[in-house]
């Protein structure tokens, strides 16, 4: 049921223009789903995790533009080619394209690597609009039948498409091995991972996108798709790739990038995840402790 009542709202949004339809989507997760489904209360506690000196306004008002610009992102998703068609004249700008002009004509794999920031897939669209070709790795989401739609549409956009987990992530890497292009979101929480400062707290990442980048030989690539102040355009920008290292480092210095950004515009991230966790840390450090101290 819910599934047809979000397909039906997406149906019907998709049929408005692009304006009207972007404002609405916003207006509906800022007013009625964030609300209900506690996303602004998981927002503002981040953002108090991180800043606590921020006062509650603030935090409040950061809260409501995340949840616009999540409800923006999603139906501008669903609609590929209108994304793919946005994205072609849209400014592509940053460091990294040299690079990564020299890698795809001598054939080297590409690696490319973001967070929930802006619009996430608007760079990957603004490639692909320009002859590129470029698969992704995709959490699977926890209702079925959305989950069936939802990949489809990420296939759409470029393939080859992974589902994340161990099967998806070998596909992955022999994709990008095999010399192809390839984009990772690192920006979740993981409990296998290392812990890496994230905006002043300890956040535990995973270094799989630089274990790959290593094993294959791939550019590593930050990128960032930045919505513009009209809420509709994309600036995408490829940054200076990471150099190969220790895979700690790597990921740290991706943070850091993204960190950048976020400071710059706090309301473009995705503070709607659970990205620190910060009692099931605390949870599991008293464990290995425990374990550490032994009978």
């Amino acid at each position: 049921m819910s599934d047809k009542v979000l397909r039906g709202m997406i149906s019907a949004a998709l049929a408005l223009p692009l304006k009207q339809r972007l404002r609405l989507m916003g207006w509906a997760v800022r007013q009625i789903v964030a609300p209900l489904a506690g996303y602004r209360k998981r927002s503002m506690d981040n953002l108090a995790h991180v800043w606590p000196d921020m006062p509650e306004a603030d935090r409040r008002r950061i809260a409501d533009a995340v949840s616009d610009n999540a409800g923006r992102t999603m139906i501008e998703n669903y609609d590929v080619p209108g994304l793919l068609a946005r994205m072609a004249s849209a400014s592509v700008t940053g460091d990294g394209l040299p690079a990564m002009e020299q890698a795809r004509a001598e054939g080297r794999p590409i690696l490319f690597v973001t967070g929930h920031y802006g619009n996430f897939e608007a760079p990957r669209a603004a490639l692909v609009a320009r002859g590129w070709r470029i698969g992704g790795l995709y959490r699977p989401m926890a209702n079925p039948f959305f989950n069936e739609h939802y990949a489809a549409n990420m296939h759409a956009l470029s393939d080859p498409v992974f589902e994340q987990g161990r099967r998806g992530t070998m596909g992955l890497l022999r994709h990008i091995r095999e010399g192809g292009m390839g984009v990772l979101l690192f920006d979740v929480y993981s409990s296998d991972g290392v812990p890496i400062d994230f905006l002043g707290q300890p956040a535990p990442t995973l270094t799989s996108a630089a274990d790959i980048a290593l094993k294959t030989g791939a550019l590593f690539v930050p990128f960032f798709g930045i919505r513009q102040s009209d809420g509709q355009s994309f600036k995408a920008v490829f940054e200076a790739p990471i150099p190969h290292g220790d895979p700690v480092e790597m990921m740290r210095e991706a943070t850091a990038r993204l960190e950048a950004r976020i400071k710059e515009d706090p309301a473009q991230w995705f503070w709607i995840h659970r990205r620190w966790k910060p009692r099931r840390q605390a949870k599991r450090q008293r464990k290995r402790a425990a374990a550490n101290m032994g009978p």
